[in-house]
């Protein structure tokens, strides 16, 4: 039998429920995962509150991404055998320690990467490659604000656009998280905690670049951190919304966006996830080049126990985790690559 967290109710993290689940068995074109690792999100938590936009039908398993060992495979899944390393993603049901997923949403790990540290060049910096690329269409030498860049998406969106050739401004909300940013390849730090944001940020931003502006903004906050943004941009530069991990979603005027033929772009990357997962193979497959080259790293910062996920949830509520936190199951305990990452409650 697997174990799996599951929601009964909708509602705080503490109201997770550990059950015995049936062991699955793979489908034609899928794989059985053992499952080493899992990723705590924000949008995790959301499924948790029910306020989500995909909910599955109750109970289920919140979770959007597993790293494990190939236990099983389906005989048109030809890919991958029993024994392989993979990170997967998934719409839900991650908080597992065993799982059956369509092999085109699952990616080879490179030799030596362990399950944990896959976590972390997983779904943060799949959302970091298509907000600075597909959507923000960044370019070398561009200056590139990430705002929440000391979380998970913008931990790994600070790394990428540097990794990539972009002049990169974190967006801090605490001066303690400041030192992180820049240990993470951030060229500067500004502060987003002011009173009077919309003005200082755009004065700030613009004494950075010269009076141009950020070409790309990345946005995970929302609120009035957008509106300051908004105003911070250079001519003809984006914003991609990310988030609103801070505040309510803006209201934007239109007129704003003519004056200074500037664009605001959502992503929502599990729409690329379903429609073209050669895509985001691809990005995958960037991203692990990235780090076989040296010029990105796995922002895990802690790592606890499957059945303590609701403490994880919790500091991601509270915004006490700095990088990213993950859960490693009972079956990492056995793991064939060493880690720097305790096991601990």
């Amino acid at each position: 039998m697997a174990l799996a967290l599951q929601i009964v109710r909708h509602g705080e993290p503490e109201e997770l429920v550990l059950a015995e689940a049936r062991a699955p068995a793979p489908g034609v074109d899928e794989i059985t995962i053992d499952v080493h690792a899992a990723g705590v999100n924000f949008p995790d938590l959301l499924v948790m509150r029910g306020t989500y936009q995909n909910l599955a039908p109750l109970p289920f398993s919140p979770g959007k991404e597993v790293a494990g060992i190939v236990s099983a495979v389906g005989e048109r899944a030809t890919e991958f055998q029993v024994g392989d390393h993979v990170l997967a993603y998934v719409e839900n049901g991650g908080y597992v320690d065993q799982i059956t997923v369509r092999s085109s949403l699952c990616h080879p790990m490179p030799d030596g990467l362990d399950a944990a540290d896959a976590i972390g060049l997983g779904l943060a910096f799949q959302t970091a490659h298509f907000a600075l690329f597909a959507r923000g269409q960044m370019k070398p030498g561009e200056t590139v604000l990430v705002t929440g860049a000391t979380g998970g998406v913008g931990i790994a969106t600070v790394q990428l656009a540097k990794a990539c050739g972009a002049i990169v401004i974190a967006g801090c909300t605490t001066a303690s998280k400041a030192g992180f940013a820049r240990d993470h390849g951030a060229d500067h730090v500004v502060m987003l905690d002011r009173p009077d944001l919309e003005q200082s940020l755009k004065a700030e931003i613009a004494a950075l670049t010269g009076g141009r502006g950020a070409d790309v903004v990345v946005d995970n906050l929302g609120g009035c951190v957008f509106d300051a943004c908004l105003r911070s941009l250079a001519w003809c530069g984006r914003i991609v919304v990310v988030g609103f991990a801070a505040g309510a979603p803006a209201t934007l005027r239109s007129n704003y966006l003519l004056i200074k033929n500037i664009a605001a772009i959502g992503l929502h990357w599990s729409d690329y996830r379903d429609r073209t997962p050669a895509r985001v193979r691809g990005a995958q497959q960037e991203i692990f080049a990235l780090w076989r080259q040296g010029l990105l790293a796995s922002p895990v910062t802690d790592a606890l126990r499957l059945n303590d996920a609701a403490l994880a949830l919790r500091r991601i509520a509270d915004r006490q985790v700095r990088g990213k936190i993950v859960l490693l199951t009972e079956r990492y305990a056995g793991r064939l690559i060493p880690s720097p990452y305790p096991v601990h409650s």
